[in-house]
């Protein structure tokens, strides 16, 4: 069973909700989670936000978070995922920003380098880091699936 399904199943049976905020996977954990037939049920919405404005102006990142420690960063993949969460008003929101590659990359932030965040009831808050080895679509692909990984682990709390 695709990692997709599983996620519908589990928020199904719950009667969960879930949103998205996106950075550089761009909207692609939404259209795997609308890939799947009933997936309005629980996919209320989602955000493409891959400029530090929008991160600002719709997920209500924090201009000193994106300052202090900028857009890669695990404080911004929480504040995205808690923003995300309140704007759309589900019971758990997953966020991503990571460094796509094959530019941007740096010795302190290399190319691969993702944050992928996961909010949910009672304030639950998990951030994981990962530094992914691959081109720029397989970054994209492994984020999501670790994405859609650790919204299957938190709906097991």
């Amino acid at each position: 069973m695709l990692l997709e399904e599983q996620v519908g199943e589990a928020l199904k049976t719950g009667g969960l909700t879930v949103a998205t905020a996106e950075s550089c996977t761009g909207g692609l954990i939404a259209s795997r989670l609308t890939d799947i037939s009933g997936s309005s049920a629980y996919l209320l919405g989602g955000v493409v936000a891959y400029s530090n404005a929008m991160k600002m102006k719709l997920l209500s990142v924090a201009e000193q978070t994106l300052i202090d420690y900028g857009a890669v960063s695990e404080p911004t993949a929480h504040e995205m995922a808690v923003g995300a969460r309140a704007l759309i008003g589900t019971d758990y929101a997953l966020s991503v920003t990571g460094i796509a590659g094959p530019g941007g990359g740096t010795d302190e932030k290399p190319v691969g380098l993702t944050y992928i965040g996961l909010a949910g009831p009672g304030g639950m808050v998990i951030v994981e880091g990962h530094v992914w080895e691959h081109d720029r679509l397989g970054n994209k692909q492994a984020s999501a699936d670790a994405a859609l990984r650790l919204l299957l682990k938190g709906l097991s709390f």
